[in-house]
Parts: structure tokens; sequence; C-alpha cells
């Protein structure tokens, strides 16, 4: 099965992207999923949404961050801001994961699709059983409208929707943040509105981007005073 899903993966890069990304991109899947003991490799899987009768419309694809670009943000984001990690637009896990290989036991993930969603959960209880102390939540839910946890020090995302639903997202995490002041750190892998954030007082701490496709920043807002 696994097989299949990299094949499928293979050819996706490729044709989208070019082959020799597909290449050095399906050796990190490999071995990023035997390391992590994970299944979140795949693309495009939201057109059985829409069939569903699912509002795409402002979703991006499913497809999970490069192994390589993932784990170079875990080693980048500050030790302090280890609290409760969120990722909005969760997916399969992926990053939900690697975020318990590298010292986050409070872990929360929220995406709008329920097929998705079940499949972090599986991913996150194997995770589980090599950290014991690991808690962790999936919700099925609307990005616009789910409300910031208090506690929420560290937010990932991975471009999931369009500028419409992203600037619901910033507006929400600015709220939280106003109520209940506190540093916040937000990893953002293709990070096309990073002015969002900006605009809002953000300051960019780290930026990488690797062959062409592979980009991501970090970004940390200040305590509000």
């Amino acid at each position: 099965m696994k097989i299949l899903s990299y094949l499928q993966y293979f050819f996706y890069l490729g044709i989208n992207w070019n082959w020799r990304i597909a290449y050095t991109i399906i050796g990190q899947e490999i071995s990023g999923e035997k390391k992590y003991n994970i299944a979140t490799t795949g693309a495009d899987e939201l057109k059985s949404l829409s069939k569903k009768g699912i509002d795409t419309s402002h979703a991006t694809m499913y497809m999970p961050i490069s192994y390589l670009l993932i784990e170079e943000i875990f080693r980048q984001i500050p030790s302090t801001s280890k609290k409760h990690f969120l990722d909005i637009g969760c997916g399969k896990g992926r990053a939900m994961c690697v975020a318990a290989h590298n010292g986050f036991n409070n872990i929360t993930g929220v995406d709008f699709s329920k097929d998705l969603c079940e499949h972090a959960l599986a991913n996150l209880q194997r995770t589980k059983q090599q950290f014991i102390a690991l808690q962790y939540a999936v919700i099925t839910k609307d990005a616009m409208n789910f409300e910031i946890p208090a506690d929420v020090d560290c937010i990932f995302l991975f471009n999931p929707f369009d500028v419409v639903i992203m600037g619901a997202v910033v507006s929400n995490i600015m709220e939280s943040v106003q109520d209940h002041p506190r540093e916040i750190v937000v990893a953002y892998a293709n990070p096309l509105y990073i002015d969002l954030f900006l605009d809002e007082g953000f300051i960019e701490i780290f930026h990488t981007k690797e062959m062409k496709y592979l980009e991501a920043a970090i970004l940390k807002l200040p305590v509000l005073k």
C-alpha cells in the first residue's frame, strides 16, 4: 500500500514540479515515514471531499510538508515556544507527529476533512506509543471558525487555504493574543500570505528556501502591551 502511495506521489511531483525534485523528495518520504513510523504521504485528496458535498473553494490541495523542511523548521523554533503546538490544516498529522519528537507534549490539530483527521489520529496514536506523556486532540472544523486555545504558543501552517480564510485565521490569532497576552511563534511553510502576519506586528526570525518550492518562514509576535 505504501509503495503505491510513494509511486503516485512521485509522479505527481514529477509532473507538477520537476523530476529532480521528485527524486529528492520521494527519498525523504520513504526515510521520513520509516523514521517517525507514520503514514502521511499523498497528494490531492480534496477532490473526494467535493464529491461528498464539502466546500473546498477556499482550501488548497492536501499535500504534506517535506521532511527536509519540517525538520529544519523544528531546529529553528525557539526552545521557549513549546507549551502547546497547534497545526491549522493538519492533514494526516505529519507536523504534529514530528512536533512530538521535538519536545512538544501538548498538540492540537484542526482540519475541515473528517477523513484526514482520522488519519491524523491514527498517526498520533502510533507516536504516543513512543511518547507516553503526549497529549493530543484533532478537531474537525473550519479554520475560519476555530478559536485559538489560550495557551497555544506555537502555530504551524502549510499554506492550507486561500487569503480569505488566512485573513480570518490571523484575526483569530490576534484575538487570542489580545485576550491572553503571550509571545507566540508561527511556523509558516509556503508563506504566500506572510504580509497578513507582518501587518499585525509579527517579526520574521527565520526564512529558508530550497529547490524553488521548499520555502518556510518563522514569525514571532512579541507580548502585546
